[in-house]
Formats: structure tokens, C-alpha cells, sequence
């Protein structure tokens, strides 16, 4: 019985993994300066994952600072009134 794997063996799962490294980055910047507004659910599931969550805004990041300490994002806070409107 051979060792190769199904679908192509070590070298495309490492590709596999590093683009989904990349679609998870976590953004430096000017954001941190604000709380976000995320989907409850997703908040519960990166805090058991481990795994960034994606706020209306686009930001990505583990939750892991108290949102009441800071100021909402504005681009968030303009989605969700829009999103609270239609």
C-alpha cells in the first residue's frame, strides 16, 4: 500500500495552508483604536477556535480586549444603521 496521499500529497496541503493563513491575517493599524461589531455567534466561535472573526468593516482580528473601553468603529456603527434601516 502506497503512502501517497489523496489529492496530492504534502506540498499542496502546505499551499492550501499558507493561502489560508493569508485570507486570516490579522490587520495592524488605526483599527485597533475601536470595538466592532461582529456577529454574537462568531465572537463565541473564535474564542473557542482561536481563529480571527470579521467585522462589518472588513477587519479581521482576535477578540481578546474589553469592547466597552473603546469607541466604535464608525464604518461599522454606518453598516449596521444601514444594515437596521432596510
Amino acid at each position: 500500500m502506497s503512502m501517497t496521499e489523496p489529492g496530492g500529497g504534502l506540498d499542496v496541503m502546505d499551499r492550501e495552508l499558507e493561502k489560508l493563513l493569508e485570507e486570516e491575517a490579522i490587520e495592524p493599524g488605526d483599527h485597533e483604536r475601536f470595538s466592532h461589531y461582529v456577529k454574537k455567534d462568531k465572537i463565541l466561535q473564535s474564542a473557542l477556535s482561536g481563529k480571527p472573526v470579521k467585522a462589518l468593516c472588513g477587519k479581521k482580528w482576535i477578540p481578546g480586549r474589553d469592547p466597552e473601553k473603546f469607541p466604535v468603529c464608525p464604518d461599522c456603527k454606518a453598516i449596521y444603521e444601514k444594515m437596521k434601516s432596510e
